[in-house]
């Protein structure tokens, strides 16, 4: 059960950052690759590499990797601290 709730906050977090400014946009597809992503890395780096590969080959715009990582470390937060409410 704690997945679901962590999958949905992890959403949440994705669809309040917008790195390209798209007002009125979803990225449904990219957080949903992200966050099956996230379920198995707990490197920040590697996270945030990933990120930036999706949005980048989705968008064929790039993402600097530091925004990536940024977003990357509140995604593990979340993760993280599912695993420790168990």
């Amino acid at each position: 059960m704690e997945n679901i709730a962590m999958n949905r906050k992890a959403v949440h977090i994705l669809s309040e950052w917008d790195p390209f400014k798209m007002e009125n946009f979803t990225y449904d597809t990219e957080a949903a690759d992200v966050v099956a992503e996230l379920q198995h890395i707990d490197d920040p780096t590697v996270l945030g590499k990933k990120i930036q590969e999706i949005y980048e080959k989705t968008f064929e715009r790039w993402i600097p990797i530091e925004e990536c990582i940024g977003i990357s470390y509140k995604l593990l937060a979340v993760k993280f601290e599912a695993k420790c409410i168990v």
